[in-house]
């Protein structure tokens, strides 16, 4: 059984699917606590959830008729993992895309090569920086995905230190995005115009645009 806060159909606000109809599974409880986290309401392991399996997940995806599902949390890596990779297969096998966002510090080389990982690198001001697990970016391929999500200066010059020591944009999809409310859009793209930062994305939270920020289930 998962433990499940949420489930929803939306489209992804951000990441490669950026833009395009997902169906949402959000799991509880997540091992960071990012200073600008928001989905708090997810991330404790006393925090709200409903008892679901993998049948019941399965069918609920099913009768919404979308065909791309977003897997998320909270930390989606910290369910039972023969449980996970059971819906996974599940789904797989059914034809669906599917799509994890993990947080950086959970192992991601188990995940079957069809799956699209969309990986958070948690940098300085999120202060959970020193829980990242460096093997986790030799795991990543072309249709996996690399996040930064950027604070202040310090954090856009860690990305480039980081981008440049693991050769990233050549490795995986690179995407770049302001803290929502603490860094300006502009300067995240002055500064890649400054580094000449090529095969990179710069990208806002489209969820938090759309609707009220704090709104939850979109």
């Amino acid at each position: 059984m998962f433990k499940v806060n949420e489930t929803f159909v939306s489209i992804n606000g951000e990441g490669p699917h950026a833009g395009q109809l997902a169906f949402f599974v959000r799991f509880q409880g997540c091992n960071l606590n990012c200073s600008y986290c928001d989905t708090d309401y997810a991330r404790s392991l006393n925090s709200e959830y409903i008892e679901k399996s993998t049948h019941d997940l399965v069918s609920e995806i099913e009768q919404s008729g979308v065909n791309s599902i977003l897997l998320t949390g909270g930390e989606p890596l910290l369910q039972d993992k023969d449980s996970l990779s059971f819906l996974i297969t599940t789904l797989l096998d059914k034809g669906y895309n599917v799509d994890i966002e993990t947080n950086g510090a959970v192992d991601i080389k188990w995940i079957d090569n069809d799956v699209n990982i969309i990986m958070d690198y948690k940098l300085p001001s999120s202060n959970m920086e020193s829980d990242m697990l460096i093997a986790n970016i030799k795991s990543l391929q072309k249709n996996d995905a690399i996040k930064f999500v950027c604070g202040n200066d310090k954090d856009l010059n860690k990305v480039l230190e980081i981008i440049d020591k693991y050769n990233l944009n050549k490795k995986t999809q690179v995407f770049l995005s302001p803290v929502f409310g603490m860094l300006e859009p502009s300067q995240i793209v002055e500064f890649i115009k400054e580094n000449n930062t090529n095969d990179v994305k710069v990208q806002l939270q489209l969820h938090k645009i759309i609707w009220d920020p704090d709104m939850r289930g979109v």
